[in-house]
């Protein structure tokens, strides 16, 4: 389907009242790779809006244009502001200026970067904050002083993971000023195809590495049968020295703070590192 087809289509839906997301959307699910991007289906909506008529491209004459003018650099602040994941092929399709015009632009007089969208998992209150930093000054003082050694700290957790493939970082980058944060990013549908890992490991090399089968739920008695008996069994044929003190570093996660699972490894003499919150 040629660029002219999707802006008449674009044409219609807008005039009709279909928000731009919604167009972009339809258009992606019957052209799939072939669909005209968010950022150009917005820009032509938005001028159909406007009272545009005509679906062909605007007449350029000679190259595209260089000068940095004031008026340019509005424009380009302006285009990003309204689309901090814009490209530069977004930029120059919408102003006509040429790709170094626009680098110019942005990082010299912008004074912008493009960074990758910071994932946050969830928000901590002020006194989770002052624990976590308490618990992490304490441990870190532990390793200073000798008492700890990273050599014998085991880690554990569980994740999920994902059939399908998600998108690169490079995708979630976004313009942001000088002193400007990253922004943030949600995660993915927690309801797509995923299969459940549980990962031991010291700084030597990994130790264990479970799949949860289907349908299977880790509880502390799971937890315990499926994980930490392999876990210890696999280090205490490895260990040098029975003197050594291991500990276990896991979140705070109902399985690994259940009073069974700690009396279990108290009776096999690995201590327990505090998780911050």
């Amino acid at each position: 389907m040629t660029d002219e087809f999707n802006r008449y289509y674009i044409k219609i839906r807008a005039i009709l009242g279909i928000d731009s997301k919604t167009i972009f959307d339809e258009l992606t699910e019957a052209l799939g790779p072939d669909a005209p991007s968010y950022p150009t289906v917005r820009r032509w909506a938005k001028r159909f809006r406007e009272g545009r008529d005509d679906v062909t491209d605007d007449l350029r004459s000679g190259r595209p244009i260089s000068v940095l003018t004031d008026e340019n650099v509005e424009r380009v602040r302006q285009f990003i502001e309204d689309d901090p994941h814009s490209t530069y092929d977004d930029i120059m399709g919408e102003t006509d200026l040429s790709r170094g015009t626009i680098e110019r632009i942005i990082h010299d007089r912008l004074k912008m970067r493009k960074v990758t969208s910071r994932w946050v998992a969830h928000q901590l209150t002020d006194e989770q904050k002052q624990k976590r930093l308490r618990i992490c000054r304490q441990n870190l003082e532990k390793f200073r002083n000798g008492t700890w050694h990273l050599c014998d700290v085991i880690t554990g957790d569980e994740t999920w993971i994902y059939h399908r493939q998600i998108g690169r970082k490079s995708s979630n980058a976004t313009w942001v000023g000088e002193n400007e944060l990253p922004r943030t990013i949600v995660r993915r549908n927690r309801f797509e195809p995923r299969t459940l890992f549980c990962f031991f490991f010291k700084s030597t090399g990994s130790l264990l590495i479970h799949k949860v089968d289907k349908g299977k739920t880790i509880d502390h008695d799971y937890y315990i049968d499926n994980c930490l008996i392999p876990v210890i069994n696999e280090i205490r044929k490895k260990e040098k020295s029975s003197r050594t003190t291991y500990k276990m570093l896991h979140d705070n996660g109902p399985p690994h703070t259940h009073p069974d699972v700690i009396d279990y490894l108290m009776e096999e003499g690995i201590e327990i590192i505090p998780h911050p919150p």
